[in-house]
């Protein structure tokens, strides 16, 4: 009798989903929080658990004052690099590899037929999860993967801030087929520390370089994202997609 090996599910809206939660809560994106949570429902990708974190985040981004939202999201995403949204800060830190490491990334994209809004830097993880929306599950989820011992960091560093937002780090991490389960991070250096340039002929950088769960001395662990077949056509379903 032969074996019927079974697809994985579609998780395209629900990426596209992560990925404006993790945008800036701007007054569109809050415009758009009902339509976020009927399209998690609506594909049901994740687990019901999860599904209702999420929905206890797109709540409190709707409830709190505009101002409050905002403040938040800054002083949680842009200040320390623990919690930073930029994968490559968390691989290549200050080291020349990460201008090269960009323009790599920047072809995988356009080999997709996807293209950067001005000001966009293809390392986010919303450009990110929304290159992977593009993509069949299969692929979508090898891509994730790719990333997941990034991701496991970010959503540990957001955990210990009790920050619901862990629960959208904890999203990416299930459709990478990953457990979301925390891992002990290093205590983050001063915010002025952590951002002083290097010495001139000191070497690089390699804070972030290893997997946080496996950082040994000496053994850097970059990031591999690899190109692939141009995607399948864009159907924007969720608002603000780039395409």
């Amino acid at each position: 009798m032969a074996l019927l090996h079974k697809s994985p599910p579609p998780m395209t809206l629900t990426l596209r989903v992560l990925a404006h939660l993790l945008s800036y809560p701007g007054a569109e994106l809050r415009q758009h929080l009902p339509e976020l949570a009927e399209a998690l429902d609506r594909e049901a990708a994740l687990p019901p658990a999860r599904r209702i974190e999420l929905h206890g985040l797109i709540a409190q981004l709707g409830a709190k004052r505009p101002f409050e939202v905002e403040a938040d999201y800054v002083e949680l995403f842009d200040r320390g690099r623990a919690t930073a949204l930029h994968l490559f800060e968390h691989v290549h830190g200050d080291s020349r590899d990460r201008g090269p490491a960009m323009v790599d990334l920047i072809g995988t994209f356009e080999q997709a037929g996807l293209y950067l809004a001005p000001g966009e830097l293809p390392d986010h993880l919303c450009v990110l999860l929304e290159y992977a929306s593009t993509q069949p599950p299969a692929q979508a989820r090898a891509f994730l993967g790719e990333i997941a011992h990034i991701v496991r960091g970010i959503f540990s560093a957001l955990a210990k801030r009790d920050s619901r937002y862990a629960s959208v780090l904890a999203a990416v991490l299930e459709l990478a087929g990953e457990s979301a389960q925390a891992i002990e991070l290093p205590e983050e250096p001063a915010l002025d520390e952590s951002w002083q340039e290097p010495p001139v002929f000191g070497g690089c950088s390699t804070q972030g370089q290893a997997r946080p769960d496996q950082a040994l001395p000496g053994q850097p662990q970059p990031i591999h994202l690899v190109r692939r077949g141009a995607a399948q056509g864009i159907q924007e379903s969720t608002p603000g997609a780039r395409a």
